[in-house]
């Protein structure tokens, strides 16, 4: 008889090996969570000459997500060495026998990096586009005139949303003086 975890899944079996380590790759998550905080706290230390208007600044944000990610990644090892294990993926509405689509990966990462080498030259807006409506035919959707619109409105938004709401300016490029 076997029993089920929470949610209808079948109960993971415990580790089969004799090795004290075997079924504990989640201390490598673990320790890249680690790795990333030490990245984090380094950088924050080096943050200096920040306009403040208030008693904290921005330097405090990164000095909190690195101590945030010590402690995630201390009380995951924690979890992993007194016997935790990560549930099953259940898969929801993938089919876990099927193998990865490739073709939609390399076409995400190709609007991603279009828009990397992009952004600069072009400005926000229309690599922007480009991003959004590329991701759009990556991922199946078909529909010639309604997405391109959707992808310059989008782009359009958060142009000025940057800009407006957060003061921040993205690259404006060839339409510098147009938005």
């Amino acid at each position: 008889m076997t029993t089920a975890a929470p949610g209808g899944l079948p109960a993971a079996a415990p580790p089969t090996g004799t090795s004290r380590w075997a079924g504990r790759s989640e201390l490598l998550v673990a320790l890249g969570l680690l790795v990333v905080a030490v990245v984090v706290l380094r950088e924050a230390v080096g943050l200096r000459g920040a306009q403040t208007r208030g008693v904290v600044g921005p330097e405090a944000v990164p000095f909190v997500v690195g101590a945030m990610l010590v402690v995630c990644s201390v009380a995951l090892a924690a979890d992993v060495l007194r016997g935790g294990r990560g549930e099953a993926e259940g898969g929801e509405d993938v089919d876990l026998r099927h193998p990865s689509d490739w073709r939609t990966v390399l076409m995400l990462v190709a609007a991603f990096g279009t828009n990397i080498v992009l952004v600069d030259p072009l400005g926000w807006v229309i690599s922007g586009s480009l991003l959004f409506w590329g991701c759009t035919v990556a991922l199946g959707s078909r529909h010639w005139v309604r997405d391109p619109l959707i992808a310059v409105s989008l782009s359009l938004a958060t142009f000025y949303g940057f800009a407006i709401g957060l003061g921040v300016n993205l690259p404006a490029g060839v339409l510098t003086g147009i938005l």
